[in-house]
């Protein structure tokens, strides 16, 4: 029988390891060390005109192989409620999966910021939009009265840690652009899908026909920010002025923009990535076949969806362990990160083992 003790910790610096959310995770090493490149660097120009910045955006418009336009916001809701209003019209709707973050997690900032647009839901297994889904939503109704369809958004990786494919990605952006609509991209989890389908990044967003990509790196290890990246220029039109409006213009914008170098260098986002989903991997390996237990979904990123007996779930709590039960449709999330060590999934399956087994 394994010996229950309490969550890992590193006892030089005190840290624990959890698994609720790769938000938890600190700054990886090569972003931090950006991060004070940047701050020793002198005076720069403020509101992202300074050197950092702009030497970030070539390497964006490199690591994409195209000419497209960036823009940093310090988090994931700007990133997707600011991207979509510059889509839409109050008029407009946004057709989401029912389990998209912009639906369930976002605090009405999508509809806020574009001063009412409506999210229109779609059901589809394994938390995916489908082309016939979107068809359906698309010619529910044509009248007046009803929110015109203007936005396709998919979450890339899934609120249930699946992954659309290339091909997936294709077929929705070729309906979306036979009935006239932009296809946005919440890629909160970007690099841990390009890590699991082994792609280019292009091949999944622009080349696929994303029209814009919400390019997530707090989840991957940096302090804090998102990049929006429009591949269709046009549609970036005025998008400074929202972000200035709705407070998400830094005026230091070096310390947003410099953590990216030490994530694109040596490809530093794609290796935490693959860390991360290894070790959910690990994870879903260690939990098959223990009674009670119930993988929900497969693991293709760094999420894992499990149904535990609750009795192991109120337990896990009560020994430290942190983890959350109401994201996605069901089951316990559990979140790998850039940083979770092998011993802290192994300990961590170890106590729900000896709980399962008690």
């Amino acid at each position: 029988m394994a010996r229950t003790t309490d969550p890992p910790r590193d006892l030089k610096k005190n840290r624990m390891q959890h698994f609720a959310s790769d938000n938890y995770a600190g700054i990886c090493p090569e972003a931090l060390a950006a991060l004070i490149d940047a701050n020793n660097s002198g005076h720069e120009p403020s509101y992202g005109e300074d050197s950092w910045t702009q030497q970030v955006c070539d390497r964006i418009r490199d690591l994409f192989q195209t000419d497209c336009e960036v823009f940093f916001v310090f988090n994931g809701t700007a990133a997707n409620s600011l991207a979509l209003a510059s889509l839409c019209q109050s008029y407009h709707s946004v057709i989401c999966h029912e389990l998209a973050h912009v639906e369930t997690d976002e605090c009405g900032g999508p509809e806020f910021f574009s001063g009412g647009s409506k999210l229109l839901t779609a059901t589809g297994a394994n938390g995916k939009l489908t082309p016939d889904a979107i068809e359906a939503v698309v010619t529910r109704r044509a009248d007046i009265h009803y929110p015109k369809p203007k936005v396709v958004t998919l979450t890339q990786s899934t609120e249930v840690g699946t992954v659309y494919t290339v091909e997936e990605v294709r077929a929705i952006a070729a309906i979306a652009k036979r009935r006239h609509l932009t296809v946005h991209m919440d890629g909160a989890r970007f690099a841990n899908a390009v890590a699991s389908l082994d792609v280019h990044p292009s091949e999944i967003t622009w080349r696929a026909g994303v029209d814009v990509l919400c390019f997530g790196g707090t989840k991957n290890g940096l302090p804090v920010g998102e990049a929006v990246v429009f591949f269709d220029k046009a549609l970036a039109a005025d998008f400074a002025y929202r972000l200035k409006q709705a407070g998400q213009l830094a005026s230091k914008m070096r310390f947003i923009s410099a953590p990216w170098l030490g994530l694109l260098d040596n490809d530093v986002w794609l290796r935490n990535a693959r860390h991360a989903n290894a070790m959910a991997r690990l994870m879903t390996e260690r939990l098959a076949g223990l009674p009670g237990v119930k993988v929900l979904f497969e693991t293709q990123s760094n999420a894992v969806f499990a149904e535990l007996p609750q009795h192991v779930a109120l337990a896990l709590r009560n020994k430290g362990w942190k983890f959350y039960q109401f994201i996605g449709s069901g089951g316990c999330r559990l979140m790998c990160a850039w940083d979770t060590k092998r011993e802290t999934v192994e300990q961590f399956t170890d106590e729900i083992r000896t709980l399962c087994a008690a």
